[in-house]
């Protein structure tokens, strides 16, 4: 089994200044969230944490793939994303934040995990629709054989005109 990704940071005890950490996401991070759809990847975060008295800013950078299901025959894709993120963590017992890039945290904790934000940055980047890129030739790299499937069903939904009597009975009904 391999080993779990560990993405706390232990900012306590730490003077106040720059600090770098990097994290490579892969089968054994995404398969600790629940989501069929993001279950596999591999992608590498650049983190800078900058330490103030009251406050941690957080820059994110990360580039990589996640394998995930094409939207069109259902076979496994890998996707590529990458991005750039901030994020801005302030102590407060009482505060709370609507601010997706602000995050409040109780003023005695020492450390944080940034396994959640880490997830949401990689699932917010994928595209709405996830298909196979099509070749040189504009074939699509989709399975063919659902292609073929799929085409065959439209031109069957195509073909059958026929209107049951029963509807064109409930038509006379509607109001005018």
């Amino acid at each position: 089994m391999a080993e779990k990704i560990d993405t706390k940071i232990q900012f306590s005890g730490l003077k106040s200044g720059k600090y770098n950490y990097d994290f490579t996401l892969n089968k054994t991070f995404f398969s600790t969230f629940e989501n069929e759809n993001l279950e596999d990847g591999e992608v590498i975060f650049s983190v800078l944490m900058e330490k103030g008295d009251h406050l941690l800013t957080f820059y994110f950078s990360f580039k990589g793939y996640v394998r995930t299901i094409c939207d069109r025959c259902l076979q496994p894709l890998d996707v590529p994303v990458s991005g750039e993120e901030k994020l801005y963590v302030k102590f407060s017992d009482t505060e709370s934040s609507d601010d997706e890039n602000i995050m409040i945290i109780p003023e005695n904790e020492h450390q944080l995990d940034l396994s959640q934000v880490l997830y949401e940055y990689v699932a917010t980047a994928l595209p709405m629709r996830c298909v196979h890129p099509t070749d040189e030739n504009g074939q699509s790299a989709c399975d063919s054989e659902m292609i073929d499937l799929l085409e065959g069903m439209q031109h069957q939904d195509n073909n059958e005109h026929e209107i049951d009597p029963r509807w064109e009975k409930l038509k006379e009904l509607k109001i005018k």
